[in-house]
C-alpha cells in the first residue's frame, strides 16, 4: 500500500510541476508582448490585428460576447493569417497598433489604458473560424462594468492561469479525499477508484460477463476484446489505440453496450465522456448523434458542455449543446425576454446595434444604462441557472439515459457542480496531463482512458530534462522555475520544446525516487512493471509529459490494457516500419486498404505506364537531399527562430504538382513539417496555385488526422549534422501514419541519420524499401 510519504510527495510533485507551467507560460507570454513588435507578434500567431467588431450579444453565463472579423477596408482577404488562438484561451482586445517596431503605448492606448473601464476587454475565446472570432467577455466580472471598444482594434493571447487554478484545486481536492479531510462524502466506488490509481490498493479482479451481443458486427477481434475488457474491469481500464485502428469506433461500441441494458449491463448507465481536445469530443459526439435507433428504443440523450470547436459547420453538434436545448426549455422563455433586453441596451452602448445610429452615449447617460446591464445581468443568470441545471437533470429522470460530452478541463465547470457520473471516459488520454484527467475523474465511479502513448504527448513549455531533482515535501514549496525553451505560441511548441531536450526518452519510463525523509525507505528503481496481482507503486513524475495513461501502465503492466492491432487507414508499406519499431510488429493492416493506392481514386490519370508507376502507384516515396547542399536558414533572432529550408520546399512543390496533374485532388493531400516557418514559407509557394483546401501544417497540428497523400518536409539540413526535435520518435511517428495510400519524404539523409538509433533505423528502412529519388 502507497504510504502517506510517498503520497504526500506526489501531490506536491504535481503542483510543483503545474507551479513551473503556469511560469513558463506567463514568461513567455509577458516577454512577447513586452518585447516584441506588432508585426512579429501576428507571425507568432499571437495577435490578430486590423479587426473590426461585427456585433455585441449576451450568451450563456450573461457573457458579453463580442464578434470581431477583418474589415474589408484594411484587408485584401477576410480570412485570419495562421495563429494559435482557441476556443478557451484568454484574451485581450485592444486599440490596434500598427507600427512594425517593438509595442509602444501610444496616447490613445494609454489613454485607455487609464480608463476605468479598459480592463473589462480581456476574456475568453469562444469560438475561432476562419475569419471571425468572438470573445466572451464575463459580466460579472467587476472590472469590465463598461465595454468602449475602439472602432479598430487588435486581439492579442495572454497567459490562461484559468486553466491552472483548475487543476491546482483538483489535486488540493483530491488530496483532501484521500487523507480524509473533505467535508463531501465520497462514495464506496469513487472511493476505490482513487485508491486504484493512486496505488493505495491492487485491482479488483475481473467481473465475468455472460455472452452478449455487439451492436456494430462489424468490429475486428482486438476491438471486441477491448469492449468486453473495459466492460468486466471493475475500476479502470486502458484502450490502446494505435494510428488507424478505429479507436472511436471501439468507444462508440463501448458506450452504447454501457447506456443499454443487457446481460452484460444490468443497468443502463450514466456517462460523462472526455477528451483532451474539443476536435476529440465534438468527433465523439457526432458519432453518437449519426447512431441509428433501435428498434422500440429511444435515441440516446446526449448534452455537449463548453465550448464546441466546430459548432458553426455541424447543426448536430450545435443542437446537442447546453446552450441551445437551454434555448429550448419552457423555463428559458422567461430568460430570453431579460436576454433580448440586455442585448439591445448592449448594441446601443456599442453603437452597433440594430438601429443604432452615430457614436454610443456617454458620461451620466452611459453609467446609467450600465447599471441597468448589471440588474439584467443578475436576472439572466438566476433564470439560466434554473435552465441549465433542467437539462442537465433529465438524465435523472424516468428513461431518459444521458451521455454528458466535455473536455477535462470544461468538465470542471459551475454546469457539472454537484453531477456525478457512473463511468468515466477520457479519449485523447495521452494528451493530456495528469491533473486536467482528475478534473472528470473525481465525478466518477469508473475509468476508462484511451489513447496511444507512441503518439504525441501532451504540450509542456517546462520540460527541461537536465533539471529533474525531486520535489519537496512542502505543499506550497516549489523548485526554481524551469524557464521555457522558446518563446513561442503553443501552435508552435513543435519549433520549440525538444530541441534542446533527449526526445529518445519515453515519458512512460520516468521515475521519480521520494527522499528520505518522505517516507520509511527509498523505493527502488524499476523498469519493469510491477505484477498486476501484487501492490503497485506510485512514482511522482519527472515531468508533466508522463500521462495518467503511462503512469497506469507503469504501475500495473501491459494487463491494464488492451491494444486495438487491425488498422484502417495505411497501405501496409506505410504500416510496416511504425508496427516493426513501436507497436511489437503487432499492428498489422486490413485487406481493406492494405494495397489501395493513388490510381484507385476515381479521379486520377497518368499519360503512361511509367507515369502512373512513378506518381499513382508508388506508396512510399523519398526524396534525399543528401549532397545537393540545400541547407536549412534559421528565421528570426538567435535560437528564438523556426527553421525552414527554401529549396526543399520547392521541391515538395514540385512534386504537389505532379499529384495534382494527375488526378488527385488538393483537399486529399497534405503537406506537413515539423516547423511552423516551413509551414509558412511552403503555404506561400503552393496555396497561390492550389487553393486552401490542400492542407499546409505542422505534425503537431495533423494528429488524429488522415489524408489519401501526405507529404513530409523534414527541414534540417546542416554541416553539424543537428536535427533538433526530429529525435522524437512520437512525432515522427504521427507523421509518417497520417497517409492512407502515399507517403513522400522529402530530408537529407546525410544529416537525419545523425538523429538517433531511431532515424536511423528509419532511414536504412527507406533506403530498402521506399522508391528512393534524387533532389536534383
Amino acid at each position: 500500500m502507497t504510504s502517506e510519504g510517498r503520497l504526500s510527495h506526489f501531490f506536491a510533485r504535481q503542483r510543483q510541476l503545474l507551479a513551473q507551467e503556469r511560469a513558463a507560460e506567463v514568461e513567455r507570454s509577458s516577454l512577447l508582448l513586452s518585447n516584441c513588435g506588432p508585426k512579429l507578434l501576428e507571425q507568432k500567431g499571437l495577435s490578430l490585428g486590423g479587426l473590426g467588431v461585427v456585433g455585441v450579444n449576451i450568451g450563456l453565463g450573461g457573457k458579453t460576447m463580442v464578434e470581431l472579423e477583418r474589415p474589408s477596408a484594411y484587408h485584401t482577404t477576410p480570412n485570419f493569417p495562421p495563429h494559435s488562438f482557441r476556443p478557451g484561451d484568454l484574451a485581450r482586445i485592444e486599440p490596434n497598433v500598427s507600427s512594425t517596431g517593438p509595442s509602444k503605448k501610444t496616447a490613445s492606448s494609454k489613454k485607455l489604458a487609464d480608463n476605468k473601464g479598459s480592463q473589462q476587454t480581456e476574456g475568453v475565446v469562444y469560438r475561432v473560424t476562419d475569419t471571425r472570432i468572438v470573445i466572451a467577455v464575463d459580466g460579472s466580472d467587476s472590472n469590465s462594468e463598461d465595454l468602449d471598444l475602439p472602432e479598430r482594434c487588435r486581439v492579442l493571447k495572454l497567459a490562461n492561469s484559468v486553466t491552472y487554478d483548475r487543476m491546482d484545486k483538483t489535486i488540493d481536492q483530491l488530496e483532501r479525499f484521500v487523507n480524509g479531510t473533505s467535508g463531501e462524502k465520497m462514495s464506496v466506488e469513487k472511493m476505490r477508484l482513487t485508491q486504484v490509481l493512486l496505488a493505495q490498493t491492487g485491482r479488483s479482479e475481473p467481473v465475468p460477463i455472460a455472452d452478449f451481443n455487439f451492436f456494430d458486427e462489424t468490429l475486428n477481434d482486438s476491438q471486441r476484446d477491448a469492449v468486453k475488457f473495459c466492460l468486466q474491469a471493475p475500476e479502470v481500464a486502458c484502450i490502446h489505440g494505435p494510428p488507424g485502428t478505429g479507436k472511436t469506433h471501439t468507444l462508440i461500441e463501448l458506450i452504447r453496450q454501457l447506456t443499454t441494458v443487457s446481460s452484460a449491463n444490468p443497468k443502463a448507465l450514466r456517462l460523462l465522456v472526455c477528451g483532451a481536445s474539443n476536435l476529440s469530443v465534438d468527433n465523439i459526439l457526432e458519432r453518437l448523434l449519426a447512431l441509428p435507433v433501435a428498434d422500440k428504443g429511444s435515441k440516446l440523450k446526449v448534452t455537449r458542455i463548453g465550448h464546441p470547436a466546430r459548432v458553426m459547420s455541424h447543426q448536430g453538434v450545435l443542437d446537442s449543446t447546453l446552450d441551445v436545448k437551454a434555448g429550448r426549455t419552457e423555463q428559458a422563455a422567461l430568460a430570453k425576454d431579460v436576454k433580448n433586453e440586455l442585448e439591445t441596451i448592449m448594441g446601443v452602448l456599442s453603437g452597433k446595434g440594430k438601429g443604432v445610429k452615430g457614436k454610443s452615449p456617454r458620461g451620466a447617460e452611459r453609467r446609467k444604462m450600465w447599471e441597468e446591464v448589471k440588474v439584467l445581468r443578475k436576472e439572466y443568470r438566476q433564470r439560466e441557472g434554473g435552465v441549465v441545471n433542467s437539462v442537465l437533470a433529465e438524465s435523472q429522470v424516468g428513461r431518459c439515459i444521458q451521455v454528458v460530452l466535455a473536455t477535462c478541463h470544461s468538465a470542471g465547470g459551475k454546469q457539472l457542480r454537484n453531477h456525478d457520473f457512473d463511468v468515466v471516459i477520457i479519449d485523447e488520454a495521452t494528451q493530456a496531463v495528469e491533473a486536467v484527467c482528475w478534473v472528470p475523474i473525481l465525478k466518477g465511479k469508473k475509468l476508462i482512458l484511451a489513447g496511444d502513448p507512441m503518439q504525441l504527448p501532451p504540450t509542456v513549455l517546462s520540460v527541461d530534462k537536465k533539471d529533474k531533482k525531486p520535489a519537496t515535501q512542502s505543499k506550497t514549496s516549489t523548485s526554481k522555475t524551469t524557464k521555457s525553451q522558446k518563446l513561442t505560441p503553443a501552435s508552435q511548441v513543435s519549433d520549440t520544446k525538444s530541441d534542446s531536450s533527449e526526445a529518445e526518452s519515453s515519458s512512460s519510463s520516468e521515475t521519480e525516487t521520494v527522499p528520505s525523509d518522505a517516507a520509511p525507505k527509498q523505493p527502488p528503481k524499476k523498469d519493469k512493471p510491477t505484477p498486476t496481482k501484487g501492490i503497485p507503486v506510485l512514482h511522482s513524475p519527472r515531468t508533466l509529459e508522463t500521462t495518467l495513461f503511462d503512469r497506469l501502465e507503469k504501475m500495473y503492466g501491459s494487463s491494464i490494457k488492451r491494444m486495438l492491432q487491425v488498422q484502417y487507414r495505411m497501405h501496409s508499406d506505410i504500416c510496416a516500419f511504425p508496427s516493426k519499431t513501436l507497436y511489437s510488429s503487432k499492428l498489422t493492416s486490413s485487406p481493406s486498404v492494405a494495397a489501395r493506392l493513388l490510381k484507385d481514386l476515381p479521379d486520377t490519370h497518368a499519360d503512361s505506364p511509367d507515369d502512373e508507376m512513378e506518381i499513382l502507384a508508388t506508396p512510399v516515396v523519398f526524396y534525399d537531399t543528401a549532397g545537393s547542399e540545400y541547407f536549412e536558414r534559421l528565421e528570426g533572432d538567435n535560437d528564438e527562430g523556426s527553421r525552414c529550408n527554401e529549396n526543399e520546399a520547392t521541391v515538395v512543390k514540385n512534386w504537389v504538382d505532379k499529384l495534382i496533374g494527375a488526378g488527385v485532388l488538393p483537399s486529399q493531400i497534405a503537406v506537413i513539417t515539423p516547423y511552423q516557418a516551413q509551414v509558412t514559407l511552403l503555404t506561400s509557394l503552393i496555396r497561390p496555385q492550389h487553393g486552401p483546401d490542400l492542407e499546409i501544417g505542422t505534425v503537431d497540428g495533423m494528429q488524429g488526422r488522415e489524408k489519401d497523400a501526405v507529404i513530409i518536409s523534414l527541414v534540417r539540413s546542416n554541416d553539424n549534422r543537428e536535427v533538433g526535435f526530429l529525435k522524437e520518435k512520437r512525432r515522427l511517428n504521427v507523421a509518417m501514419t497520417r497517409a492512407k495510400r502515399h507517403l513522400c519524404v522529402v530530408g537529407d539523409s546525410s544529416t537525419v541519420c545523425h538523429g538517433g538509433k531511431y532515424l536511423k533505423r528509419w532511414l536504412a528502412w527507406l533506403e530498402e524499401h521506399a522508391d528512393v529519388r534524387s533532389a536534383l
